[in-house]
């Protein structure tokens, strides 16, 4: 019988991975303390590793990310004029 999908958030995962960078304990106690694959715990913690600079990066994205939707909704603004201007003048 099949068991059903275990949902792992990620702030479990920080949790796990924080721990096995303190290197307190084994990959294989972490793994039965935690009852998780120890190849799951290396991935994960690689991963972090990797994303690790995204964190102190700059703001740069988030001001891109603005502009951005500053854009979006000026073109939403100005489809929703000619959409009213064509219903008007078709009717």
């Amino acid at each position: 019988m099949k068991g059903s999908r275990r949902k792992i958030t990620p702030e479990f995962k920080s949790k796990v991975v924080l721990e096995a960078l303190k290197e307190d304990m084994t990959l294989k106690e972490l793994a039965a303390k935690y009852g998780v694959a120890g190849t799951q715990i290396s991935s994960w913690k690689s991963e972090f590793i990797k994303n690790a600079s995204s964190v102190f990066g700059s703001n740069k994205s988030v001001n891109e990310e603005e502009s951005e939707k500053e854009k979006l909704f000026a073109k939403i603004g100005q489809l929703q004029l000619e959409n009213d201007f064509l219903k008007k003048t078709l009717l």
